[in-house]
């Protein structure tokens, strides 16, 4: 009787210290690579995150998703979440090796901006910035299409623009009107150029530009890489960028821009790397903070197949759905 008695009280006490483990708070550090045009919503969704579980160290390190990506699969700097501008970026770079998962969560278009010092800004429109662009003394640039899909996104823009204005030989002006030095390693870099005057135009996506307070040209849906329903068009337009080994290339076809964010199958901190993703994907929290920002979720977010849906740690399953 007393075995029994004493069995039953470990049993009681098993249950609850497993019970305690297992509504731990989240706790420790959480490293996030993520888009430099998350930046800032990440921010505030870091902020807000912490304001809920005060035992998680958020540590954010941003540029642009394909360098962040092969920080990881090639460089082998240890990290727990990557956000991705690019969700492809994730497919080619990640999945497989370094996660089981690649969930969609957001959409973004590509928009010109620019400042009240900016040449000829009293005078640009959806319809003829193609000619500003190609106006000698206009400084313009765009990020780095090996490193950022801002980059290669806004060359897949151009490509697009040739076609749809009916100017022949656009892209091939545009471009010799823009020096290599107005390429920089990420979009965001762009920004204090265009506020200090030192550069005209920049091609950034439409939630920096709100972000920022930029003035900003808005394009047709057919070239702005924002509506899926255009991606027939937008796979017209391709670029080619570096591979993954030196010497080797890959080529970039348009589609609509579409987030993309992960777990690290080996990362430090799964537990809280966990809560922030829930927190994410949230309606109510980090989904609500990228609409407020100018980039519109998909809610609820996606993942393409049952197979992967069925590897998403249990918590999230509630806020993702299969879609392609």
């Amino acid at each position: 009787m007393k075995l029994r008695f004493s069995l039953c009280i470990l049993a009681v006490l098993s249950l609850l210290v497993f019970s305690s483990q297992a509504m731990a708070e989240p706790a420790g550090k959480v490293a996030i690579f993520h888009a430099g045009s998350l930046s800032v919503p990440f921010a505030e969704i870091e902020k807000n995150f912490e304001q809920k579980y005060p035992k998680v160290d958020i540590q954010r390190e941003s540029g642009g998703s394909t360098k962040m990506a092969r920080l990881i699969s090639e460089v082998g700097k240890p990290a727990d979440i990557m956000g991705s501008a690019d969700y492809t970026v994730i497919d080619k770079n990640l999945l497989g090796k370094f996660t089981d998962m690649n969930i969609r969560f957001a959409t973004n278009q590509l928009v010109l901006c620019y400042t009240d010092q900016s040449r000829l800004a009293g005078k640009i429109n959806d319809t003829n910035w193609p000619e500003i662009l190609m106006t000698e003394g206009v400084v313009w640039g765009h990020s780095d299409p090996n490193l950022d899909p801002c980059g290669y996104r806004s060359l897949m823009v151009l490509q697009l623009a040739e076609s749809y204005y009916k100017i022949p030989g656009f892209y091939n002006k545009a471009i010799a009107n823009r020096p290599e030095k107005n390429v920089r390693p990420k979009s965001v870099e762009l920004i204090s150029l265009l506020k200090t005057g030192n550069m005209d135009y920049a091609w950034e996506y439409l939630s920096v530009a709100v972000q920022h307070e930029l003035k900003y040209v808005a394009l047709p849906d057919e070239i702005n890489l924002g509506n899926y329903k255009y991606d027939s068009n937008y796979k017209n337009a391709q670029v080619e960028v570096t591979g993954k080994k030196p010497g080797t290339t890959i080529t970039r076809t348009g589609k609509s821009c579409t987030y993309g964010i992960c777990l690290i199958k080996d990362s430090q901190n799964p537990e809280a790397a966990t809560a922030f993703l829930e927190y994410l994907m949230d309606p109510e929290g980090g989904l609500k903070i990228l609409q407020d920002m100018g980039q519109p979720p998909f809610i609820p977010c996606r993942v393409p197949t049952q197979e992967m849906y069925d590897k998403l740690p249990g918590g999230l399953k509630k806020l993702v759905e299969i879609k392609e």
